[in-house]
């Protein structure tokens, strides 16, 4: 794990990091909804929208931790094939949610949109922050099978 820090790597880990969010930020398309919060701050939910946020650094420090991890240890000529799988999955769970699922769209809710079913996070009973917990939790489950698992 602390070789992940160390300098060819760290560089890796900053640059995956600020790519997963930026592309996170366009492809929801939370940059049109910055306006919006800052003109309707009086309505808007702080707790739910800071924790959406929070939650989505989070996601994209998972998911720069364990796709650096996955190429170090692929380098090691070890298997990582389980632990790969679910990283992607997590990466891919995190772009679906979006920022914030509640004000935006993610990936998910647009693809169903081609098919004319209407579909949007904020009709789930925590306004798809349990979404994001699931995609950290797969995140941090493939962290520790990348980081434990003897192959």
């Amino acid at each position: 794990m602390k070789l992940l820090f160390k300098k060819p790597f760290v560089y890796w880990f900053i640059g995956i990091f600020i790519l997963y969010v930026l592309l996170n930020i366009f492809l929801s398309g939370f940059y049109e909804t910055i306006p919006l919060i800052l003109l309707y701050a009086n309505t808007v939910n702080w707790l739910k929208l800071g924790a959406s946020l929070t939650l989505t650094l989070i996601t994209g420090l998972l998911v720069a931790l364990v796709s650096v991890l996955a190429f170090i240890r692929y380098k090691e000529r070890k298997q990582c094939k389980e632990g790969v799988a679910l990283a992607s999955a997590g990466g891919i769970g995190g772009l679906a949610v979006g920022v914030c699922p509640l004000c935006v769209t993610g990936i998910f809710p647009l693809l169903l949109s081609f098919f004319g079913i209407s579909f949007s996070f904020g009709s789930l009973p925590f306004q798809g922050i349990e979404i994001q917990l699931f995609v950290i939790t797969i995140l941090v489950l493939s962290l520790y099978i990348l980081k434990h698992k003897n192959l």
